[in-house]
This record gives structure tokens, sequence and C-alpha cells, in this order.
């Protein structure tokens, strides 16, 4: 664990009087996307898991992810329209949940970065991404999507609920079960992260953590 920049380092790097503003309204869509996902960083990996009503699995990853509530405990994922050669279509992953209500979130690790992102290939619907990313399924114990063998953390979701946001859509759903590999848990319902070691999307590319720091509680501002 390393111990915090100093007040000085810290305003270094602060914005000041040299910043640059952007407006929406001069924008493209895709110059403000650009300037989000550069900013919003890092950003955990969902890997999802889900399964299409004629049986059929899949999986794909999604950057747009957070804890969306604790009680009842949910989480959030942004799913947007296809892209490249499938560009203006649904992705089968939000059709999926629509259909069945089930999926996993598989955790990420860096030793499976490799294998997650060839599951974002756009591929025919009728691809079992499982087989194209070469992992292995493992039956869920809770619903009947399988998670991802090799993934570290696997969260079983049931869909709570679907909230449209322009194009794309917040997908809601409400945590079943958790499994954790053993090397991942550091005991008390916490995670060893220094063992599991997370991956980040960086916007285009990726990073593992650097070294953790906490605050000095005593330094606290009433």
């Amino acid at each position: 664990m390393r111990t915090m920049p100093d007040n000085k380092e810290r305003m270094m790097t602060m914005p000041g009087h040299d910043a640059l503003a952007f407006h929406r309204s001069d924008l493209t869509e895709q110059e403000m996307y650009k300037l989000m996902i550069g900013s919003v960083v890092p950003r955990p990996i969902a890997w999802v898991s889900s399964k299409s009503k004629d049986g059929v699995l899949n999986l794909a990853p999604f950057s747009f992810f957070t804890v969306a509530s604790r009680n009842p405990p949910t989480l959030l994922i942004s799913i947007g329209p296809g892209v490249g050669e499938r560009e203006g279509t649904v992705k089968d992953t939000l059709t999926n949940i629509r259909e069945v209500g089930e999926y996993v979130i598989n955790m990420v690790s860096e030793p499976l970065g490799e294998a997650m992102q060839r599951s974002s290939a756009n591929v025919e619907p009728q691809r079992n991404e499982f087989e194209l990313a070469g992992v292995t399924p493992q039956l869920s114990k809770s619903i009947a999507v399988p998670a991802v063998f090799e993934a570290p953390i696997a969260f079983e979701l049931k869909l709570d609920r679907i909230i449209p946001v322009g194009g794309d859509h917040l997908v809601l759903g409400i945590v079943e079960r958790v499994q954790v590999d053993s090397s991942a848990y550091a005991g008390n319902y916490k995670t060893a992260t220094e063992n599991w070691k997370p991956l980040a999307s960086m916007a285009g590319d990726y990073a593992g953590l650097t070294s953790t720091y906490s605050f000095d509680p005593g330094n606290r501002q009433e």
C-alpha cells in the first residue's frame, strides 16, 4: 500500500485557467463519446453470459457497468445498439435478457483479457461465444444461464427492469447468488483484488490495478 500524494502534487494536476471546454451542441455524438469514455476511467468490465430462448449461449463484455443498489442487491449495465457490420441492430445480449430474464455477470481478471476480447467480436446470433472465447460454461445454481468457469467471480442475476436512455438501454438485475473462487476471497465477504487482478477498460485500451492507498481519517474536513 502506498501513501497518497501530498497537497502540492495533487493541486498541480487539477484543471486551472488553461482548461478546455467542450459544449454538447458543438460536438458530434462520437466526439462526446470519446471524451466520456476517456474520462470516466477506469471502468470494470461486466462479462455477460446469457442464453437465447432457443438455448444458444452468448458471451459479451460491457464496460458501462456499476452497482445500482445495495438493497435489493442490484447491478447495472448499459447496452448500446449494434456497431460495425451490425450497426443499428439490437445486441444479442439485450435480446436474450429480455426474453429469458436471467443472466450472469462474470468479472474479468487480467489473465482472461484475451478471451474477453475475442468474445467482443460481431458474430451471428447462432454462434456459441463461449466456444469463440475458448472458455468453459459452468452451471449456475439459482438460474438456468451458465457462468464462465474460469472467471474469479460470477454474479447470477434475474432481470429487474430495462430502461431505455436514448439509443442505449440500462439493464438492472437483482443478484441471486455470487460465486467467488477461493483464491479471490479475502474473508469477511471481501475480495482479494491483489489475487484476482481485475482488468479495467481504458477507452479502447486496458489496465490492471496499481498499488492501493487509503486516506487518513484524521485528515477529514468537517
